[in-house]
């Protein structure tokens, strides 16, 4: 969708369907590093090929291993294990992958050879101090660029320093805030250190590391909000696995949202991640008062699966605020959707993390609100809206600023606004959900791709 826009037009009938959507981000970027640090061949079914998780994958092609394409959703990996990388001969390109760039930071600290991690405008601008501190506490040589407006805030270009004749040393931390990113990168470090990786963070975030690893047999002990890592004593320690990818639950939100929104819609998500840690989304749609419907089918890895379903709702205002907004961070933009439905004032609080991702995405999503004739305020900490429930939202242009999720937030708004929408660099959205427009269609949505 590159330099092209996005056209929308008011949804004239329900949607009504059962639709597949991308695997997990999260989750296939920590199989992908698993399966390359394992000692055998792995198989990955349902990869998505989002941009991010493909930065993930092209990172490890760079270093040495193979990795091949076994047909439609079917990746192969063949494990090097924990000390059979190989320095790239080029920086490694995270694009807009916040995630590829702080976990592999993680795994790169250990290495004996020196490496470069890079990243678009967007990810150069966003902070990697959280990462970088508590790695070279522990012994990792790593350099960024100082940011330009806070001087004790680094960003990318990273630079991580070989580590030759020593190993990273153990580490007692406690997290800042809550943040996967962060305690998967000081995890993933912890396999190649010399002693014990023990974290502590306010509230529990996303777990999909530890499940992956205790599902693989490494040494980690969770408690609450706590984890405990002994380091590995054996380089092909990790096995070989096979996994099947749950659906993104981040990206279910959209379609979730858009049967919740039009008139007498009924929509179903398959094969949808439930991780307990993730799933703050469905409890933020209970609170607004949605018809929601959850069928669990299984478990891969320690990953619990099943059916989502929506339908056409009368909301009611919620508060969205403390653990519930860490575990639906992520999708706080198209909250903000269900919230400008909402009869009543809605309050979003503890959100600021959202200050730091794609794009300022409190104000952003405030912004874009505002563009469809909805009242928003943003604060420091968050953001409130005053929902608008009865009658056609103002239809309009608005550009995404290069955020994904904030395009297909304005995707969804546009099915209920009272003429076209025209949502400008839509090339982003191929971050996260590369076949939204197709999937929006198949479920009776009308929207085209112009430019």
């Amino acid at each position: 969708m590159t330099g092209k826009r996005l056209v929308i037009e008011p949804a004239r009938r329900a949607l009504r369907g059962s639709v597949a959507v991308p695997s997990d981000k999260s989750i296939s970027h920590r199989a992908l590093i698993f399966a390359a640090l394992s000692n055998g061949n792995c198989t990955l079914r349902r990869f998505s090929y989002g941009e991010d998780n493909v930065s993930t994958l092209q990172a490890f092609v760079a270093m040495g291993v193979q990795i091949a394409d076994n047909g439609p959703g079917e990746v192969a990996v063949r494990g090097v294990g924990l000390r059979g990388l190989r320095e790239p001969d080029r920086p490694l390109d995270c694009g807009n992958s916040g995630t590829t760039m702080r976990l592999m930071t993680g795994v790169l600290a250990a290495q004996p050879f020196r490496s470069e991690l890079v990243g678009d405008a967007s990810l150069s601008r966003r902070p990697m101090g959280r990462v970088v501190f508590p790695l070279v506490q522990r012994g990792a040589v790593i350099t960024g660029r100082r940011h330009p407006s806070r001087s004790h805030e680094v960003t990318a270009p990273l630079e991580v320093g070989a580590l030759v004749g020593k190993q990273l040393g153990g580490l007692d931390y406690r997290l800042p805030m809550a943040s996967a990113q962060l305690k998967s990168a000081l995890l993933l470090s912890g396999l190649f250190a010399s002693g014990p990786t023990r974290l502590s963070e306010p509230v529990v975030s996303r777990d999909h590391t530890e499940r992956m690893m205790q599902a693989l047999g490494m040494p980690l002990r969770a408690a609450g909000a706590t984890v405990e890592l002994q380091p590995l004593t054996d380089a092909m320690a990790i096995p070989g696995f096979e996994l099947d990818l749950p659906g993104d639950l981040s990206a279910a939100a959209f379609v979730l949202v858009a049967g919740l929104l039009v008139d007498q819609s009924e929509v179903t998500t398959r094969h949808t991640g439930l991780n307990p840690t993730r799933c703050g989304f469905l409890d933020a749609v209970r609170q607004f008062g949605g018809d929601l419907a959850v069928a669990p089918r299984g478990s891969s890895l320690n990953e619990p699966h099943g059916e989502v379903s929506t339908r056409s709702s009368r909301l009611r205002a919620a508060s969205i605020g403390g653990e519930l907004a860490v575990r639906s961070i992520d999708e706080i933009p198209i909250l903000a959707a269900l919230a400008a439905r909402a009869v009543g004032t809605t309050e979003f609080s503890d959100v600021d993390e959202l200050r730091v991702k794609e794009s300022d995405r409190i104000a952003a999503t405030v912004r874009l609100l505002g563009a469809f004739g909805v009242e928003a305020d943003e604060h420091p900490t968050g953001f409130v809206v005053r929902g608008q429930p009865d009658g056609a939202l103002k239809a309009g242009r608005v550009d995404s600023g290069g955020d994904h999720r904030l395009a297909m937030t304005a995707a969804i708004l546009g099915l209920v606004a009272d003429g076209p929408t025209f949502i400008e660099n839509v090339d982003c959205i191929a971050t996260s959900f590369p076949r939204f427009v197709e999937t929006l269609s198949a479920l009776g949505a009308t929207l085209r791709v112009e430019g």
